[in-house]
């Protein structure tokens, strides 16, 4: 919601629903007070510094998002053991999730649109909460799947705004490290689920998953937001003193506050987006860019392999299924960060082929182990062999995954969407992405059922095909404007 205004000029200005207020927003522009304050404040002073404070600060996000990913494969045994769930009621509360995230999406364009990026959150971090608690209460799998759908609408307006709050903040030469933060963090939220399920109890585990929101709200006070949001919005002094702060109190941002305000001008010049007006070339390339990113993400089948990694594992003939799967985390985590690294030094494309090989030809090695083991004897050392090499493919695929699929496609997706198409193509990019992970969710257990081989084979043809829709339609962005992106595609 939000109420209209005349500018100056006459242009009407909306002015957001609800606005979150700031703690910089006092003295910011009274210079030599800060100078009183001495080399206490020298920290805030320098861009990085201010910009990599608030990435931390709504990276608690990920975290729950990624420990809601996280969270069914350590408990797996034990809710179906105390809640005598079968295998295809468990699939659906772990696929949940993604029903409820595609709700999210649907609605997070429109949410972000008009309370801001910081208003967002925060509404993400309610369903989070109550969710959460509803699982550690259930008694029943009616309270299991209310839990899931609504931590899952939280996940899936975090998955959304995150992205583009950290693409909006940073500046070029650091957006695409600071975006890699996104995935790293979920990737963290998943290793900390899968390590705190080895000592914790199921119940007590998805109360402990309530802390990064209830520490990501107050959080959120701290920080500025998103200076072309606030621009957008026709709050002019607000947009100058966020992006200051972002850049540094002693930084001349003149050139980079023109550089938004023509944009923001050209978009309003224009009239409401409709569904129709996606089909012009300006729109509809970066559109299918952007989905076609999110959704092959999710359909090469990561949910389905770090969702049931245990069973996976355990299918393999491994006896200790859950200290590998930690295990996995815990490379996935390293393999994140790495790409954080590469992100601004090697590029967005060159990252995305190299992970997409890598998982194709990882996951064809696993094909082919689960299609021999069921032909040799579980005794033979060949049989152990073949259990090691299943690891080993799993984990190399974990890590071209997080090279580039895992954060890349999200840092891409708020990188190339126009401004005026950002809530609608976005919401429409996100929930694609989701819909994808909710059909590898709730298909994985069941196929891995029919046939592991069969699985690894189906997801490996997938991957395959990424690396072409990556060749073919993917632009480079690094080290360039929003600005400059969304202009390359007119």
């Amino acid at each position: 919601m939000s109420f209209r205004d005349e500018g100056e000029d006459g242009r009407e200005i909306r002015k957001p629903f609800l606005h979150t207020g700031s703690w910089y927003r006092m003295g910011s522009r009274q210079s030599s007070m800060i100078d009183k304050i001495g080399s206490s404040t020298q920290a805030i002073r320098e861009s990085s510094v201010s910009v990599l404070f608030c990435v931390l600060i709504v990276a608690l996000g990920p975290i729950q998002f990624g420990f809601t990913s996280g969270y069914t494969s350590p408990t797996q045994s034990d809710i179906v053991r105390d809640l005598g769930l079968s295998v295809s009621q468990f699939s659906l509360f772990a696929s949940l999730s993604n029903v409820g995230a595609m709700v999210g999406a649907i609605a997070s364009g429109q949410i972000a649109e008009y309370i801001g990026r910081k208003g967002s959150l925060m509404i993400a971090s309610i369903p989070n909460i109550i969710g959460w608690l509803a699982i550690s209460f259930a008694h029943d799998y009616s309270f299991l799947y209310m839990g899931r759908l609504l931590e899952g609408f939280g996940v899936g307006v975090i998955s959304y705004t995150v992205p583009i709050y950290i693409a909006e903040i940073a500046p070029p030469s650091m957006r695409g490290a600071l975006g890699s933060v996104n995935q790293l963090s979920v990737t963290i939220g998943i290793t900390i689920a899968y390590l705190l399920g080895l000592f914790l109890q199921w119940r007590v585990l998805a109360v402990v998953a309530i802390l990064p929101c209830t520490i990501l709200i107050p959080g959120l006070f701290f920080i500025p937001e998103s200076p072309r949001w606030l621009a957008k919005m026709g709050m002019t002094e607000d947009f100058e003193i966020s992006l200051q702060v972002l850049r540094g109190f002693e930084t001349d941002i003149s050139a980079e506050v023109n550089e938004i305000k023509r944009s923001v001008a050209s978009s309003s010049r224009r009239t409401a987006i409709r569904f129709l007006d996606l089909k012009q070339r300006r729109y509809c390339i970066p559109l299918m860019v952007g989905i076609g990113l999110l959704a092959l993400q999710q359909a090469g089948g990561v949910n389905g392999i770090l969702f049931y990694s245990s069973a996976i594992f355990e299918a393999a003939g491994l006896p200790s299924s859950n200290l590998v799967t930690l295990i996995l985390g815990a490379v996935q985590v390293v393999a994140t960060g790495i790409s954080v690294w590469l992100a601004d030094r090697a590029g967005r494309r060159i990252l995305l082929i190299v992970a997409s090989v890598g998982s194709t030809a990882s996951l064809v090695l696993v094909a082919v182990v689960f299609y021999l083991k069921g032909f040799i004897s579980e005794s033979s050392h060949f049989y152990s062999v073949l259990s090691i090499l299943s690891v080993v493919g799993l984990v190399v695929f974990v890590v071209a995954f997080s090279l580039g699929l895992g954060s890349i496609p999200w840092v891409v997706m708020s990188e190339i969407l126009p401004v005026n198409i950002k809530s609608l193509a976005g919401s429409i990019a996100t929930m694609a992405n989701w819909l994808a992970a909710w059909v590898i969710t709730m298909t994985a257990n069941l196929l891995l059922n029919w046939s592991s081989g069969g699985t690894f084979t189906i997801y490996a043809v997938i991957n395959a095909f990424t690396v072409m829709f990556v060749i073919l339609w993917v632009p480079e962005t690094k080290g360039r404007t929003l600005e400059e992106i969304q202009r390359s595609f007119r």
